[in-house]
């Protein structure tokens, strides 16, 4: 049904989206013209060294990120691109929501300091569950890439 209504066009009701996602079913659909001009909004596109963020990959970099200490949001950002030589560079429009997702879903806590250049900042850290979800995280994905290396040696 959700692909009659993807192919249709129509937009799905609030009802039906919500009945989906309590199935773990999730659509994602997009408008290719406003999509480049959101792209263009965010950065620009990506170039050749860069590469888009699997789904779900935000959160465990961010983890990630964290797991060393402290940091506010622009020095999440400059981690991630650090630790992955700048293939990921994370923007703020992407940076934010998901850091208050996982503050919301108690992974994250977070307080306000001041940060290097004298403003007003939030810091976020990793808690006992965020700890917990990292290490469940590095494992799934070490599997994952595990399964793709060999899928892409295999003859």
């Amino acid at each position: 049904m959700a692909r009659q209504e993807a192919a249709s066009g129509g937009p799905l009701s609030r009802a039906r989206a919500s009945q989906l996602q309590s199935r773990g079913t999730f659509l994602l659909t997009f408008d290719m013209k406003v999509l480049g001009s959101y792209r263009l909004s965010i950065g620009g596109p990506l170039s050749p060294q860069q590469t888009e963020l699997l789904q779900g990959t935000l959160d465990m970099l961010i983890l990630k990120a964290l797991a060393l200490g402290p940091l506010h949001g622009l020095g999440i950002s400059r981690r991630i691109e650090q630790v992955t030589r700048g293939t990921f560079q994370v923007k703020p429009g992407s940076l934010f929501p998901a850091l208050h997702r996982l503050e919301d879903e108690g992974l994250l806590g977070g307080s306000w300091g001041e940060s290097e250049n004298k403003r007003r900042a939030k810091y976020y850290r990793l808690t006992r569950t965020g700890e917990a979800r990292l290490a469940d995280e590095k494992a799934r994905w070490s599997r994952i890439a595990l399964a793709i290396t060999r899928a892409l040696e295999a003859h």
